[in-house]
């Protein structure tokens, strides 16, 4: 998936929301408040593992984009941190889709939330 086609995917699904989703950054922004929405929601579905389908589909899709945009040749060590973070919450969420027991998703949705933080004061001061 292109930056192009995560831009109209979310700009359908974030309607209303203000957040402009023209630049890289925003898509990225987006894109990680999309999965951390969708991992509180998943984690508040473990005690009874009737996991959202929609919500299981948000998550998987959100860390293919988000895993897919890395650029390993410039971004180096950095990039390679936030593959092994997306790659945690990806096995997270393959667990919950399989209805394993104690999917660790609270802990992948705080995980990501730091991310979200950490990239909405780069956007700040970019």
């Amino acid at each position: 998936m292109t930056f192009l086609n995560a831009r109209a995917q979310y700009r359908r699904t974030d309607q209303g929301d203000g957040l402009s989703v023209e630049s890289p950054h925003g898509i990225i922004t987006v894109t990680l408040r999309e999965l951390e929405r969708s991992l509180r929601a998943l984690a508040a579905a473990e005690p009874d593992r009737t996991y959202p389908a929609l919500h299981l589909n948000r998550a998987f899709t959100a860390i293919y984009i988000l895993q897919s945009s890395l650029d390993f040749d410039k971004g180096g060590e950095i990039a390679l941190n936030l593959f092994r973070v997306y790659e945690f919450a990806r096995l997270r969420v393959d667990e919950a889709f399989r209805k394993l027991p104690s999917p660790q998703l609270h802990e992948a949705a705080e995980h990501v939330a730091s991310l979200l933080g950490a990239w909405s004061t780069i956007g700040t001061k970019a």
